[in-house]
């Protein structure tokens, strides 16, 4: 297991559309699975996406069944790893809240996100995920989903006074733990 580099906001290749996962149940996807959570939790980390550390794959983590510093009043979302996703809203309803990611660290944005939805997809053995879900859950699979078509937060800012340093909008949360 390894603890890859995350890529920063500006680096080209958090702009591609990432690939869908071809082959399932494979030693190499695996082994990518456990890099991911491995880093994700590294730097405390909601989600991450395979894209975020240089894989053009269709592959999402996200979830713990610890809270995270980073998040401290928001409720545990199940750990999963999800393959070739996709995302259905669930009516029009939005919900602004704050974002964070860690390919942007050190910064949060009240970012737009439709409140209720449903994605599918599947687990790294191929077996097929079905999940309505809302609230912060949701907004995870959305944040993480938007890596794999080549979206950071910041693009879906509406609010630019709404956006700003971690550090002084929420100076609870210590530097260490946001980047």
């Amino acid at each position: 297991m390894t603890i890859h580099t995350i890529l920063k906001m500006g680096d080209p290749r958090l702009l591609r559309v990432a690939q869908p996962v071809a082959e399932f149940d494979t030693d190499a996807l695996h082994l990518l699975v456990l890099d991911l959570f491995d880093t994700m939790r590294s730097v405390n980390g909601a989600g991450l996406a395979a894209p975020q550390i240089g894989v053009d794959l269709q592959l999402v983590i996200f979830g713990s069944n610890d809270r995270n510093p980073r998040y401290p009043d928001r409720p545990l979302v199940p750990p999963t790893v999800l393959l070739n996703p996709v995302i259905t809203p669930l009516g029009d309803d939005e919900e602004d809240d704050w974002e964070g990611c860690l390919s942007v660290p050190g910064l949060r944005a009240k970012v737009p996100r439709w409140s209720r939805i449903r994605y599918t997809g599947f687990d790294p053995y191929g077996d097929p995920i079905d999940r309505t879900v809302e609230g912060f859950h949701a907004r995870v699979v959305q944040h993480e989903c938007d890596h794999l078509i080549g979206k950071l937060y910041p693009m879906r800012v509406r609010d630019f006074t709404q956006f700003g340093f971690t550090d002084v909008l929420f100076p609870d949360i210590g530097a260490a733990e946001d980047d």
